[in-house]
């Protein structure tokens, strides 16, 4: 039997999961069309076990992890970005 490798793909479902919770987030808050602070900062904080998840792919050298990875940090940095200017837009 093979060494057992642990799941390194949960970091990046964990960011996705985390980019839509800050857009749940701006929906209670109103409108995800007015953005949120709030739901910025917690899609953000994605970033980082998604940044986990690269390192772990790296580390195993493979390629689904890894690339799965680099679209969960996309994902929550984008959709943290666009829920921040948004929000300032909103303000101004």
């Amino acid at each position: 039997m093979g060494d057992p490798v642990p799941d390194s793909k949960t970091p990046a479902l964990a960011a996705i999961g985390l980019a839509v919770v800050g857009l749940v987030i701006a929906a209670l808050q109103g409108s995800v069309v007015h953005g949120s602070i709030w739901g910025g900062i917690i899609a953000l904080v994605g970033a980082i076990p998604a940044c986990y998840g690269m390192w772990k792919g790296i580390q195993q050298e493979t390629q689904t992890t890894l690339a799965l990875s680099v679209a969960a940090v996309l994902v929550s940095l984008g959709v943290a970005g666009l829920l921040i200017v948004l929000r300032v837009i909103h303000w101004l």
